[in-house]
């Protein structure tokens, strides 16, 4: 299994709005792809507001290619959440 995370930051509410992206938007096209073994999303305060480590796993890289292309490094942020982060 492989773990894949990136972290962001935002506010308060740009927070609760990345989890509802990210339970209703982001997991259902996960869960299409051969390979996803499941996500995590951590939060933890900060002082600039809330810190978010989303960790995804995959059974292999091919698959995480299938998610994020190439370089499979890069962080894959959709507009939706851009809009409600601070950083990524």
């Amino acid at each position: 299994m492989i773990a894949r995370t990136w972290r962001c930051t935002a506010s308060e509410q740009g927070a609760l709005d990345y989890l509802h992206h990210f339970d209703h938007t982001v997991v259902p096209e996960l869960q299409q792809i051969s390979g996803y073994s499941g996500a995590y999303v951590l939060r933890r305060e900060i002082e600039a507001g809330v810190e978010l480590t989303v960790m995804t796993f995959w059974e292999s890289m091919a698959a995480i290619r299938e998610f994020a292309g190439d370089p499979p490094n890069i962080a894959v942020v959709a507009p939706a959440a851009q809009a409600v982060l601070r950083t990524f």
